[in-house]
Parts: C-alpha cells; structure tokens; sequence
C-alpha cells in the first residue's frame, strides 16, 4: 500500500538533465516509479554529438576519445583502435570488490547516469539513454561491487560495472540472484551497444553511485530527524520532566531555524500533558541536558540536513563528466566536475550530525533505565531481579553508538594518489556515503531502542495522560509490540519498532494530530 501511495503521489518521473528532485529519486530507487525521456532531448544529445564527430574527423587530440585514460592521457590512439578502446575502459576499470550494493542504490546510479547524461554535455548517443531507461524500467540492476571507488574522476569501478551490462557482460540481479546481463537484456527485449567514441567514458565518470547513496541516506535522515523529536518527546514525558525550555522567548533569543523548529515540534506533541504539570509542583529547577537542550542538539542536525540537501539538489541535475561538450561553442574541455569533493564533505557532515542524534539517544536511554534518575523500575522491568526488562537494549544502543562515532570519522580529508599520480588528488566520496547509509541504519536501531524504552516508561506513568503526539506515538508502538511483563527476545522488539520507524507510521501517527513536524 505504502508503494502504491508514493507512485501515486509521485507518477513517472520525466526526466530532463535539469529539473530531478530527491523525491522523484526515492520514488524510483524505493518504489520502482517509471522513467522517460522529455522531449527535445534528442536533438540536444545529437548536437552534443555532433562535436566529438567533428573531432574525431579532423583527428584532434582528445583526452579519452582519441588518447588514453589517466597517466595514459599522453598516449594517441589511431582510429581503427577506438571502439576497442572504450570497450577495453569498461573491462578494466571493473575493478570493484565487496558484497553487491542494495538494488535500491544501484537504481539510483542508473537514474543519475541517464539524468547527467540527458544535459547534453557528454557527447553520447540517444541509443546509449535508451538502453540505460530500459534497463531501468525492466528493472535490470547489474550487479555492482560496493568498495574500489576513490571518489575522484567519478565513481569508475562502480560505472564500469555498470558499463558492463551495457556491453552485455558481466551479471544482473534477477530475482534475488545472478544472472548473465547479456541474458536478461533479452529477456526485456533490449540489446547491448557496441560502444562508440565517448561513450565509455561517459559511463564511468561520475558521481553516481556516491549520490545514490547519499540522496538515499538524506531521505532516511529527514524522517529521523522527526523520528529523534518524537523520541525525545516521550522520554521528556517518560522522566517527567519540564517544558520551560520551550519558551518560545528562548528561541527567539538564539534564532536558530533548526532549534526554533525542534522546540516548535516537542511543544505541540506534549502541550496539554498531565506528567508535565505534574513538574511544575516538584523541586526540580531543570532537567538534564540529553532533555532540556533538545532544540539545541536536535536542531543542529536539522541545519545539517538542510545545508547537505542543498548541496545534492545541485548534484544530481549537473554533468560530472570529463571532457564536457559545449556544443553551442563547439569547444570540448577537460576539467573536473567528476570529482567528488562536494559530495564527500557533505556525507561527512550528514554522518556526524546523525551521530550526534544516536548520542544524545542514547543518554535519555540510560537515563530510562536508571531508577536513581528516573524514577522508573530498574531497567523498565516488572519484577526486577526475576526479569531484567530492557537492561541489554541500552548495551546494544551504546554498542552503535561507539560503532558511528568511528563511521563518523571524516572520509574527505583522506586522499591517497591514483593512476602513477596523474590523479593526486581524490575525494573519498564514495566511502563517506557507504558510512553515512551505516550512520542512517545504527541511528535507527538506536531510536528504536529509546522509543520502546520510553513507552515502557510511559506505562508507568499510567493513569496520567500524555500529550497529543506523546499519545499518538505511544499507541502505534503499542500497536505493535505490547507492554514488556516479563522477559522476551528484545531484539524482536526492537525491530518491530524499527520497522514502525521505517515504514513512517510512527511520524503519520504523530504528524495526524500535531500537523506536520519540521526539519528545515
């Protein structure tokens, strides 16, 4: 149900090299929305075309289309040798290794391929679009090495598997296995392409697989951004704690968009709340920072969110190839819009602030768990001692917290030469999405892990009512997992809630009776 709504909500997605947004993105990643070409995009890859043709006419030296590649730049290449030469560049530069990405990544690397390609700076044929939009929509998704890329002239061994199942070589996922690509274009009644000119090297350079990935990641960071309020909410509840810090007056005194929008949230979920009132009768001046700076730690987050949208909304509508056609000065450049610099600094950074989250997660955990603290039965057990309640679930919070802090060790300040130092210089960008995707995964479990502690706590402090979006998250946990009598396997519940996470019915729940909670 959940797919047929973001179809419906999303339709095909049209593409133009200009005007792709990240949901568009997810949509096809996640739910297999269909992709076509918008129209005009012909002429405009014919004329981008037409250029390396005149170059290749008058045998000019082109970096890639009538040289080498790398340090091999220097080396000419003699026109009998140039089919061979971008068929060999795919073969060789499939050089990755480690477990396959998840389709949902490698549909992403298809679509940004075709999107790049469709701005016309590239030089490529329309059959080589055509082919990439009807692997995309057969849902052919080759099977590509997630380690081997460096991030500097694109994203090359991952491409060049990718490349692969455009030559019909290599394998494809199909039904959850391995099949020859050459086997499954013709099952989808497409064929493989004898690259021309050009054409090989506009498959390998580029971004994609590291702005696969992190689109990927900043959509699941978004819902936990909500998701971390919402957390936060219920063990504010949970601890009875107070609601002073949400003054308004104290947002307006340090007028942070992402502080002012974290406090604006938690003040409509637990406005009306009895436990809150019960507060302003106890000695308690102010509660602890994992509470009371919520807006402050949370709302950084949010800051970080938004800056690092901002950087893939440009990404993934620009050409990262390398040489560029400008066919309306007939010029062909090389530069180096296929490195990953902007991408890997903002992986980094999305990393570090979904670490943040986990870490103050889990404090409001332990504090959960601590009668000395709380309040609460020991651990959230009943009959302590016999049972030992969620004690293990704030271990397994603090192990993937320990696991971030070290994921979040930035990946952008690394680089280590490539091809006999002709590419000195390299980003590192595809590492820092691969942990950033790990970030979006540790943080969930770890959220998780704090909201099944929190409606424990929560069913303590029964009679008392909650507020409305402490109510309305309460009941869907509750709808799927009960209230914690004696022992079981935790780690069922935990991904229960996880899933209640993923899925978005926990902000739905909470979002139906507090309007839409912001980001940024």
């Amino acid at each position: 149900m959940l797919v047929k709504k973001v179809l419906a909500e999303v339709g095909d997605v049209v593409l133009d090299g200009e005007h792709l947004t990240l949901s568009q993105i997810e949509a096809v990643c996640r739910s297999r929305a269909k992709v076509s070409i918008a129209g005009g995009m012909k002429e405009r890859l014919l004329a981008s075309r037409n250029v390396v043709q005149k170059a290749l006419e008058r045998e000019e030296v082109v970096y890639g289309i009538t040289t080498g590649f790398g340090k091999f730049s220097e080396v000419f290449i003699s026109s009998e040798d140039r089919l061979q030469l971008q068929r060999n560049l795919i073969l060789s530069h499939a050089g990755g290794v480690g477990e396959p990405f998840p389709r949902e990544v490698v549909r992403g690397i298809i679509l940004l391929r075709i999107n790049a390609l469709l701005r016309g700076f590239s030089g490529v044929r329309l059959e080589l679009v055509n082919l990439l939009v009807g692997m995309l929509n057969a849902d052919i998704c080759p099977l590509i090495p997630c380690q081997g890329s460096v991030g500097a002239s694109g994203d090359l061994a991952p491409l060049a598997h990718l490349g692969l199942t455009v030559i019909g070589e290599g394998e494809v996922l199909h039904n959850g296995v391995g099949i020859p690509a050459k086997n499954a274009l013709e099952s989808a009644g497409l064929t493989p392409l004898v690259l021309e000119a050009k054409e090989g090297l506009a498959l390998v350079n580029g971004t994609c697989a590291m702005a696969s990935m992190a689109v990927l990641a900043l959509q699941d960071a978004v819902k936990l951004a909500k998701t971390a309020d919402i957390a936060g909410a219920m063990s504010l509840e949970a601890l009875m704690g107070t609601d002073r810090f949400l003054h308004p007056l104290v947002q307006v005194a340090r007028p942070f968009p992402g502080q002012s929008a974290t406090a604006e949230n938690l003040t409509r979920m637990v406005r009306g709340s009895k436990l809150i009132e019960t507060h302003r009768k106890c000695q308690k001046v102010q509660d602890a920072y994992s509470l009371r700076c919520m807006p402050q730690v949370h709302g950084t987050v949010k800051e970080t969110i938004r800056q690092v949208r901002s950087v893939l909304e440009v990404e993934v509508n620009a050409a990262t190839d390398n040489p560029l056609i400008f066919p309306e000065e007939e010029l062909i450049i090389s530069a180096g819009n296929f490195h990953g610099q902007p991408l890997s600094m903002a992986c980094d950074i999305l990393k570090i602030g979904l670490t943040i989250l986990s870490n103050i997660s889990e404090r409001r955990v332990d504090r959960l768990m601590n009668p000395d603290l709380s309040g609460l039965p020991a651990f959230l057990a009943e009959k302590g001692g016999m049972n030992s309640g969620l004690m293990l679930a704030q271990y397994t919070a603090a192990s993937l917290v320990a696991e971030n802090k070290i994921l979040a060790s930035p990946s952008s300040v690394d680089s280590i030469p490539t091809s006999a130092q002709q590419e000195d210089f390299v980003s590192m960008g595809t590492t820092a999405a691969r942990h950033a995707r790990q970030v979006v995964k540790n943080l969930e479990s770890v959220l998780a892990i704090e909201i099944l502690a929190a409606a424990q706590g929560l069913d303590f402090r029964r009679p008392s009512s909650f507020g409305p979006g402490t109510e309305a998250a309460h009941r869907t946990v509750r709808e799927a997992v009960p209230h914690l009598k004696e022992d079981r396997i935790v780690a069922l519940d935990i991904e229960k809630v996880g899933k209640v996470i993923r899925s978005g019915a926990l902000v739905r729940s909470v979002e139906s009776v507090t309007g839409p909670l912001e980001v940024s």
